[in-house]
């Protein structure tokens, strides 16, 4: 019989807690979902938090390192995208926490050492008692450089944290690299589990009918999800949002009519080559027109896409940097604390430099003087400055051609469904992470009898 609960209890698809069972001191600065959170991560060993921009993510991983180093008697690294992890030592200053930034393994020492992911090569991380992932969307690509060491390195490492904004809705991949970096269940044993393939497309994969419940059981085993306090039942005081403005620029373009496509007038670009031939073409229109809209004595920053656009904006816009791929990485660190400490007005970088993990609430104007087709990166890029914290309203520019057609009305419906599928992800884990973080079970009992029930005289034995 033992035998037998020993195999129902190995099929149970919650993954057991293995962490600090007794209970810890924790800041008195920590609010009190950011506590809680810090608590159950502490309780799991390996877990991930899936928090909104602004609600503290920085704080509970420093809280949450401070205890692994105390309770392992060993050191905890934290990676964190460039000029983030100087950030995470802003931050633990402000908290009074002891943190050190750190470049190989003999820097490191007991209690907290933050690097950056591109230094990965110089640590040795099975000598760590904890290991820290901060914007751990890194893990999203199953073929990556970073997601396929930090998941054979950390796999004997006792303690582990992934922190990042909430997870791209229904990007099942994502969710499975990260149980597969925590060691809760392979991606490819989720997908087995959960999940049916659905076409052609190795990539388009959904929930099995039957397995939905369970699913999202097993997911508030190991991640809690929250885009504000209320959806685990917390206060929201103190979380509101500015306002967030978006317009729309286009620019006009020279157009000859073509003998190669024979059409007398230009056409909207409707396939990505048609768009990118577009944006090409407007460089000069767009960098001038965004040169013109600049404040002259507020922070900005210009999102571009293309070197050129880059380029020209840098030599239009005086006193500004340009933040480039080509960089050093100490230079790239540099310019992006530079702006973050006031001592850049304008910065003008890409989403793919610059768009993750900084915290720009000093800022409230950006604009993007080129686009790609990324709306991750754009939502990314758009919360620097739009987050808990921001006590302006943001203003957000977008500079397209007119070959480009509704861009603004593009994104605006991306986002939209982006906000659908999230809502229904936390509203599918809200009641199941709230028992598991506060420890509340639901106030109704599952039997609530209402009508009086008359037993059959025959079964009480009192038939004449």
């Amino acid at each position: 019989m033992n035998a037998y609960a020993d195999f129902l209890a190995r099929k149970r698809m919650i993954d057991p807690a293995t962490g600090i069972v007794a209970d810890v001191s924790l800041h008195s600065v920590l609010k009190d979902h950011q506590r809680d959170i810090v608590r159950w991560s502490l309780r799991r060993g390996r877990s991930a938090i899936f928090a909104g921009t602004g609600l503290g993510k920085t704080l509970m991983e420093l809280s949450w390192s401070e205890h692994v180093a105390d309770f392992t008697g060993k050191p905890v690294l934290i990676f964190a995208p460039r000029a983030v992890a100087a950030q995470h030592i802003r931050e633990a200053k402000k908290f009074g926490i002891a943190a050190r930034l750190v470049t190989c393994q003999a820097e490191c020492g007991l209690g907290i050492n933050i690097t950056n992911y591109q230094k990965i090569d110089h640590f040795d991380l099975s000598a760590f008692g904890g290991i820290v992932i901060d914007e751990s969307s890194i893990l999203k690509s199953t073929d990556g450089k970073y997601r396929n060491r930090l998941i054979e390195e950390c796999a004997k490492v006792p303690f582990r944290l992934a922190a990042t904004a909430t997870p791209a809705p229904n990007d099942f991949m994502e969710l499975g690299n990260h149980a597969e970096f925590l060691g809760v269940m392979s991606y490819t044993d989720m997908l087995a589990t959960f999940f049916t393939h659905d076409g052609g497309d190795t990539q388009k994969w959904r929930l099995k009918g039957h397995a939905e419940t369970e699913f999202w059981k097993w997911m508030a085993s190991w991640a809690v999800m929250l885009r504000m306090p209320s959806d685990l039942g917390y206060d929201n005081s103190g979380y509101d949002l500015p306002p967030l403005r978006y317009t729309s620029h286009q620019v006009q373009v020279g157009y000859a009519p073509s003998m190669e496509t024979g059409l007398l007038f230009p056409m909207e670009a409707r396939t990505l080559q048609e768009r990118i031939a577009a944006r090409r073409d407007s460089v000069g229109e767009r960098v001038a027109l965004a040169a013109s809209i600049t404040p002259h004595h507020r922070p900005f920053v210009w999102w571009c896409n293309m070197n050129p656009e880059a380029e020209g904006l840098a030599k239009a816009i005086p006193g500004s940097v340009n933040l480039t791929g080509s960089d050093s990485d100490d230079v790239k660190e540099r310019k992006m604390v530079d702006f973050s400490e006031g001592r850049t007005r304008v910065l003008i970088t890409k989403p793919s430099i610059a768009g993750f993990g900084m915290n720009w609430q000093h800022c409230a104007d950006t604009g993007f003087v080129g686009l790609n087709d990324s709306f991750e990166q754009i939502y990314q890029a758009v919360r620097r400055f739009w987050r808990f914290g921001q006590t302006k309203p943001v203003n957000v520019h977008f500079i397209a051609s007119e070959m480009e057609g509704a861009v603004v009305a593009n994104l605006r419906r991306k986002e939209a469904d982006a906000e659908r599928m999230a809502a229904a992800m936390i509203m599918h884990m809200a009641d199941l992470s709230s028992q598991e973080v506060r420890g509340m079970v639901r106030d109704r009992p599952d039997y609530d009898p209402q009508i009086p029930m008359s037993v059959p005289a025959w079964l009480t034995g009192e038939a004449a």
